[in-house]
């Protein structure tokens, strides 16, 4: 009997250990749980405010939507009407830094070939007082000859000694005329470099003037098309800006004028220009592909 008991006691204290074992695994677990949470929220701060941006530009309604894309293609608009105001002067000043750059890679060129020409020339040089020292040389044994032989031998060398001379000096002239020529190019590479630079600087002043007195209107539209861009929903933006790149006059959204499309001007059919009045979903052209809005929506009766 008392084994009996000291047995059903046993086995009453395992069935009351394993719960307390279980809740003390479930309370850890939680725990884990409660810090990988914690931790993804600080790491994960910056995406979560995303979300919420992106979840607030998707929350918009379809008309909102609209407005946002044409209100912000107004801005662009703007700003490329700054840029038009300083006209062709970015490219003349390119055009002319690119010129200035030519003309001093010209210079040094002619001035590298002047170098080698004068280096060849005293070498000529030096051929010549070699051969007319030899031929000194010659003379002088001449007058030493024992037979017909070594007289034939050492008239042929005084002559071949000549000869390299007379190379030599009609190298030298030719090199020297070369030389002359070289130098000519140079001072009017010269002249030619100095006029560009006046030119490339008083280019750059305009266009720095012209810079300036548009530079903070063109700041203040782009920090407010920056603002706007947040509320329009990433995958709508990039849609919109790869229109905008591809259209020839930078029109992305467009209203309706006289049954067309404003950026293409083809026919819109009724039913269509339906839908777009109803503003339940964004429409774009058949023709050009850029998105078409109600006149309404644009400022336009």
């Amino acid at each position: 009997m008392a084994k009996k008991e000291e047995k059903q006691t046993k086995s009453a204290e395992k069935k009351t250990k394993k719960p307390v074992a279980v809740s003390k695994e479930k309370a850890v677990s939680s725990s884990k749980k409660e810090e990988k949470e914690v931790l993804l929220a600080e790491n994960q701060g910056i995406s979560g405010l995303d979300k919420k941006e992106k979840s607030i530009a998707e929350d918009l309604s379809v008309e909102q939507k609209l407005i946002n894309l044409y209100n912000l293609q107004t801005m662009l608009s703007e700003i490329d009407k700054i840029k038009t105001l300083r006209g062709e002067l970015p490219l003349e000043v390119q055009d002319l830094e690119d010129e200035v750059a030519g003309l001093q890679t010209r210079i040094q060129n002619f001035q590298l070939d002047i170098k080698e020409i004068d280096t060849t020339i005293g070498q000529q040089r030096i051929k010549i007082t070699d051969s007319n020292s030899l031929t000194a040389k010659y003379k002088e044994q001449l007058d030493n000859v024992r037979n017909n032989r070594e007289f034939d031998s050492l008239s042929k060398e005084i002559e071949f000694q000549g000869l390299e001379v007379e190379l030599a000096e009609k190298k030298i002239r030719e090199f020297t005329a070369e030389a002359k020529i070289i130098q000519e190019e140079i001072v009017k590479s010269k002249t030619l470099l100095d006029e560009r630079q006046i030119d490339l600087k008083s280019k750059k002043e305009e266009l720095d003037e012209i810079v300036s007195e548009t530079k903070i209107q063109e700041e203040q539209v782009r920090e407010k098309a920056k603002q706007l861009e947040t509320t329009i929903e990433p995958r709508l933006l990039a849609a919109f800006k790869r229109i905008r790149k591809s259209a020839r006059n930078g029109l992305a959204v467009v209203y309706i004028q006289r049954d067309a499309c404003g950026g293409c001007f083809n026919k819109i059919p009724p039913q269509r220009q339906l839908d777009i009045k109803l503003r339940k979903k964004t429409i774009v052209c058949e023709h050009c592909g850029r998105i078409i809005i109600d006149p309404q929506l644009a400022g336009v009766e």
